[in-house]
């Protein structure tokens, strides 16, 4: 049975992320990428699934966790009724390889120790061949992939697992590292001796937060996200996936399953302003670079997510052998949300180039072309319905947030002529941004609940109407802005969190339920901010960094009635959404000040 999943933390090198529960047990990890095929899936399934713990054998020892410091070093500490020890859990990144390293430290008396490996590639189906080098490491190998176990004590094979039984002494230390590398070249070595490695470790994470600058609110907590954010980000690419993990539910038992482990255009402007709003333009620079490889082409061929380097075929399919995170099937790879048409996604790139121009990063005139071409594009498709920014299975509709984004996409072109001097027919795209706001405020607005709606003609609420003022679309102070906020709170907010919509009308094709969507909250204490409801604001932001685990991480949803994390994770959404609102409840001129600048006049 996998933990809860706020009780993992995570290591990771910036290649990929493995999934560290409390008990000691690696239950996740794909290698070498983010959207690799995993070796270890004992949190979609149960051990046999693939997995690797190190603890105490003496099952009712108790754990505290955290960080060292500002790194992804996770340091576990484990006490018995014999005494305490310490296990070290981190990542190496390096050419063609990678190394997941444990280190083992006795701090208090002698503790029983035992390790167990099961690797199991390809998602838990194959049982690789296991032999011994002659320098005594172990070696894992099925097709395309090889790890090999280098262990300071001895192991022994039993019922197709690794199993060593040691004791730790207050004062000893044992270390394991396991490599990766792919099968057809020669057994890789360990980067460095384990605790050699770690201190090179500590100094690149601790030197990459020593740059982190800037007035937030709660900024230990912005910190702990934006290592997360990094840990998301491929340190090669520039991509940064939308989370960890595939297909942790948001409903216990439930089917809303999804794999998050791929690049979303509808994350690009929060990114964006998350990262130069703490000085990491470096990271900035190659997120927008990578935005634009992955966009390029025809503009009609835009999907709403890319891979890690901007692959295109992400096609979905279900693996029938694991059962699911506590028996939550069915656990998908891929997202056939890919093909889906999402208006949206053109005001998100739009809108993030404006941003990139405004802070200072470079442009090319062939960025502006690319720009101008998705614009002669949406012109031609705006008034289509779609499945929009949920990427609902059910019939297309006109969703009041797909036009506001498209909205926004003409309004930030018009803005970059006028303040870049760039060139292009800007009298047609203030036509087309005019119309636009036009059929928003009669179609998407329900003068009965004084609130904008889900979609044209309907009565449902939509928590995504909270962006309408975030991106410019209408000021604050506006009346239908402020209807729309009391008729969340009063029919979307769940024990003081958002949720998405009411999933109980079917309009999205899947069964109804799941937990309060975390950046939603953090949308409502964005508008709160905006709108000058300062103490409101920083009450909703308390409560949600509430919510973080232990070591600070953030799933997508929580469910208010259990009192638990739902969704993949760690969620960069909901972490983006995190420092974005820290930082507009810290400076007057935050991220919402910046979207929301120079809004259009009502309609």
């Amino acid at each position: 049975m996998p933990c809860r999943i706020e009780d993992y933390a995570i290591v990771g090198n910036c290649e990929t992320v493995a999934l560290v529960g409390r008990d000691g047990s690696i239950d996740w990890l794909g290698l070498p990428r983010f959207d690799s095929p995993a070796c270890f899936a004992a949190l979609l399934g149960e051990p046999k699934h693939g997995r690797w713990l190190i603890a105490p054998a003496d099952g009712s020892a108790t754990a505290t966790r955290s960080y060292r410091g500002d790194t992804l070093i996770l340091e576990t500490v484990f006490r018995t009724g014999r005494g305490a020890v310490r296990v070290t859990d981190f990542m190496v990144r390096r050419d063609g390889a990678a190394d997941l390293m444990r280190i083992v430290t006795g701090l208090e008396g002698e503790v029983a120790m035992r390790m167990e490996l099961v690797v199991r590639f390809d998602y838990g189906s194959i049982v690789p061949w296991v032999s011994r080098q002659e320098d005594g490491r172990l070696q894992f190998t099925a097709g395309p992939d090889r790890l090999v176990l280098d262990a300071a004590i001895a192991t022994r094979g039993e019922d197709r697992r690794t199993v060593a039984d040691f004791s730790i002494r207050s004062g000893q230390e044992t270390s394991f590292s396991l490599t990766w590398a792919p099968s057809w070249r020669p057994p890789p070595q360990a980067a460095a001796p384990p605790p050699e490695a770690l201190r090179g470790v500590e100094a690149e994470w601790t030197g990459w937060a020593g740059t982190f600058s800037g007035r937030f609110a709660g900024r230990d907590a912005v910190l702990r996200s934006l290592l997360t954010l990094k840990s998301l980000a491929h340190w090669e690419t520039g991509g940064i996936v939308a989370a960890a993990t595939t297909s942790l539910p948001e409903r216990i038992g439930g089917e809303r399953n999804w794999d998050y482990r791929f690049c979303w255009l509808r994350d690009a402007t929060f990114t964006l302003l998350a990262l130069i709003g703490a000085g990491y333009l470096d990271e900035a620079k190659a997120w927008h670079e990578w935005l634009l490889r992955a966009v390029a082409g025809s503009p009609d061929d835009v999907q709403t997510m890319y891979g890690v380097a901007g692959e295109r075929r992400l096609d979905e399919y279900v693996v029938p052998w694991l059962p699911g995170y506590s028996g939550s099937g069915p656990v998908r790879i891929g997202n056939a949300a890919v093909g889906q048409l999402q208006l949206d996604v053109y005001g998100e790139v739009l809108d993030t180039f404006y941003v990139a121009r405004r802070a200072g990063l470079a442009t090319s005139q062939s960025t502006w072309d690319l720009e101008c071409a998705l614009l002669a594009h949406l012109e031609a498709i705006w008034r289509e319905p779609d499945e929009g920014i949920w990427e609902v299975r059910g019939e297309r509709r006109h969703f009041t947030h797909s036009k506001v984004m498209a909205w926004v996409a003409f309004d930030r072109a018009v803005r970059s002529v006028e303040a870049f001097g760039l060139q292009g027919p800007v009298e047609r795209w203030r036509e087309a941004r005019d119309a636009i706001h036009a059929s928003v405020c009669e179609h998407g607005f329900d003068s009965a609940q004084n609130a904008f709606v889900q979609s044209y003609g309907a009565s449902a609420l939509d928590a995504s109407c909270l962006l309408i003022p975030l991106v410019g679309f209408l000021p604050p102070d506006d009346p239908r802005v402020r209807g729309t906020i009391a008729a969340i709170e009063r029919q979307l907010m769940r024990e003081g969190l958002v949720l998405r919509y009411d999933t109980g009308s079917g309009a999205d094709g899947l069964p109804a339920g799941e937990g309060a969507f975390l950046a939603c909250s953090f949308w409502l204490a964005d508008t709160y901010a905006l709108a000058g409801r300062l103490d409101d604001a920083h009450a909703l932001f308390d409560r949600l960094l509430a919510l973080r685990n232990d070591v600070g991480l953030l799933a997508e949803e929580y469910d208010p009635h259990e009192k638990r994390q739902l969704g993949n994770f760690p969620q960069a959404f909901s972490h983006l959404a995190l420092i974005n609102t820290a930082h507009n409840l810290a400076n007057a001129d935050g991220p919402a000040k910046t979207r929301a600048d120079r809004s259009a006049t009502a309609g």
